[in-house]
């Protein structure tokens, strides 16, 4: 009986530990790739901000083809929305916040299984006449969760090779 007992409350202090130690852990994250493409950004660019061809080039539309789409607000640019739902990738919202044609395109993205939302950019930068660096870069805030603060020490290996693998299907798709 001694054995359970000692059990139990090395249980317990494990998970009084882990919950006080979560406290500690920042609750904002950053996540930010970055590749260089061989085109101008004219021609990138419209391949970001149109929602719609985010199909072609996303890692999480890659990774479900069956994921279930619904389109809102313009086509591109400004205040064009797409939300998902998918067995995958979850359910979320992203919504285009700024648009600075050729040069940057802003967005919130809203997960409200998790009842958080993150910010990003995508920015082109020309780095000579005929090649551009996009940078990909995402933030946000995890709260006051103690579990969604563990998460956050994984978000940039989560999330970065999300960011990497579409970054390189962007430029795949930009060289055509």
């Amino acid at each position: 009986m001694k054995i359970v007992k000692r059990t139990l409350f090395a249980l317990v202090a494990l998970v009084v530990v882990l919950v006080a130690v979560a406290y500690v852990l920042p609750s904002h994250y950053n996540v930010a790739r970055s590749i260089d493409i061989d085109a101008p950004p004219s021609k990138i660019y419209p391949l970001v901000a149109e929602v719609r061809t985010w199909q072609q080039w996303s890692a999480w539309n890659r990774r479900d083809p069956n994921m279930e789409i619904v389109y809102s607000g313009p086509p591109a640019g400004t205040g064009a929305q797409w939300s998902w739902q998918s067995k995958s990738e979850g359910r979320g919202q992203m919504t285009l916040t700024s648009a600075d044609p050729g040069r940057r395109i802003g967005y919130s993205l809203y997960f409200p299984d998790f009842g958080t939302t993150a910010t990003g950019f995508i920015t082109f930068e020309p780095i000579s006449a005929t090649t551009t660096r996009v940078s990909w870069s995402n933030e946000g805030d995890l709260g006051n969760n103690p579990m969604m603060r563990w998460m956050g020490l994984a978000m940039d290996k989560l999330v970065g090779n999300d960011f990497a693998a579409g970054l390189a299907n962007l430029k795949t798709l930009a060289m055509r």
